[in-house]
């Protein structure tokens, strides 16, 4: 009896060892069956993407949209930039019609500064004045302006006519145009357009008063106004993004910050969209109780 138990549990074992190699090949065998269902699923999604690139179908695509030639890739990306920061724009309560940006760092960078301006234009901002204490941008504005036309091309792509620049010559006020649609309008400002320039409109009104062509009666702030923003034939600005850790103004414009709102970033240089985008998000949330 205990030699039949014996043989009965051998073959107990031998018909476990059997279960185990079939449910072993019986996975490979599923797992082999589920890959190439799952290769033929995916060629059977491939094929359209496969077929659509062939060189006739791409070149019908060509003549339907030929601006798909210049580099379809970098266009789709300008092209949605440039939706981006036209819906910022409008996105915000309210948006200056004049920002300023003041700079009072030692080494200025024109093309930090220039996407600056581009942006400001991508968002709907009329004016844009560009001032430092020392001057630098107002001796070198044709290099500046240059960077601006390049980053137009760079950042705005093909469309970069739409926000053309009306570049406005601090020396003889002349106009110089670059693109015929609607103009922003941008201006160099340094310090003679500050203080002095409140002397010299002064002394205009004063020279007026000794030739006879104005009574003394005529000396007042409104007249002096009047004569100053003869000189800057633009609007006060309502914004001034302020760069750099000097906490002065350095004489920007004092004539007309009366009611301007002043924001502080750490620098102009490497400075990105984002950080132009939280100044004007601050601007429009604040309340500017103009004086009440």
């Amino acid at each position: 009896m205990a030699r039949l138990y014996g043989l009965l549990w051998r073959l107990l074992l031998i018909l476990v060892h059997v279960n185990r190699v079939f449910i072993s090949w019986l996975r490979v065998r599923l797992r082999s069956w589920k890959d190439r269902l799952w290769e033929r699923a995916m060629a059977a999604l491939l094929l359209p993407v496969a077929l659509a690139g062939f060189p006739g179908s791409d070149q019908k695509r060509l003549n339907h949209n030929p601006d798909a030639n210049a580099n379809p890739l970098t266009g789709n990306r300008t092209s949605s930039r440039r939706s981006r920061w036209l819906s910022d724009g409008r996105s915000l309560e309210k948006l200056p019609v004049h920002i300023g940006l003041l700079v009072t760092e030692e080494e200025p960078s024109y093309t930090d500064i220039a996407n600056l301006v581009v942006w400001c234009m991508a968002v709907g901002i009329s004016y844009v004045s560009v001032y430092d204490n020392h001057g630098i941008f107002r001796k070198n504005n044709s290099r500046l302006l240059e960077e601006i036309v390049r980053q137009q091309q760079d950042l705005l792509g093909i469309d970069g006519s739409k926000y053309s620049v009306e570049f406005l010559s601090n020396d003889i006020d002349k106009h110089q145009h670059h693109v015929v649609s609607c103009r922003p309008t941008v201006k160099v400002l340094s310090p003679e357009d500050g203080k002095q320039s409140i002397v010299q409109a002064a002394q205009q009104l004063c020279r007026s008063v000794e030739n006879k062509e104005r009574s003394s009666k005529d000396i007042s702030v409104t007249m002096l106004d009047i004569l100053l923003r003869e000189s800057k034939n633009i609007p006060d600005p309502e914004l001034v993004v302020k760069f750099g850790p000097v906490d002065s103004t350095l004489g920007f414009l004092p004539w007309h910050i009366r009611l301007t709102e002043f924001i502080s970033l750490p620098s102009h240089r490497n400075v990105s969209y984002e950080d132009l985008l939280g100044a004007l998000q601050r601007y429009s949330a604040c309340q500017q109780r103009l004086g009440q």
